[in-house]
């Protein structure tokens, strides 16, 4: 076979490598291009807290419910019961009062006490006929 020859560019690397290099650069320096926003300027200004009192507090009496205490028959006519002097102008006459217990009446003498606050009156304790006999309602400090 017959031998061809060349010219001298073809057969050398370094073009080939130049160009490369030239590819890569270009294509490093367009990548690296970022476009950025103009900073903002951001201002926050003070808002005043307006706190508002909360309303009046209420006073509320909360009591446990009662046990339901039904007796058969009516209670007998309440004792008339002698009061002796206030311990103080605060105190307060709490009437004695029939307690239905162990299938009977047994009757609770009155006393003197103090109210748990200022303001409040007693509700005496008392009977009231129902379904299935008498219901017993205990007594109660109430806001006047």
């Amino acid at each position: 076979m017959p031998s061809v020859s060349r010219p001298s560019s073809c057969l050398s690397p370094r073009p080939a490598v130049g160009g490369l290099l030239a590819a890569l650069a270009a294509a490093a320096s367009l990548s690296g291009c970022v476009v950025a926003p103009p900073p903002r300027h951001v201002v926050v200004e003070p808002r005043a807290v307006v706190v508002e009192p909360p309303p009046p507090a209420r006073a509320v009496l909360v009591e446990p419910a009662p046990t339901v205490i039904v007796a058969p028959t009516a209670p007998p006519a309440p004792y008339a019961e002698t009061l002796t002097v206030a311990p103080s102008s605060a105190h307060v006459w709490v009437a004695g009062f029939w307690e239905w217990g162990g299938g009977r009446y047994v009757w609770r003498p009155g006393h003197w006490t103090t109210p748990p606050r200022p303001g409040v009156v007693w509700i005496p304790h008392h009977w009231e006929a129902g379904p299935g006999g008498w219901h017993f309602r205990p007594g109660r400090w109430a806001v006047r």
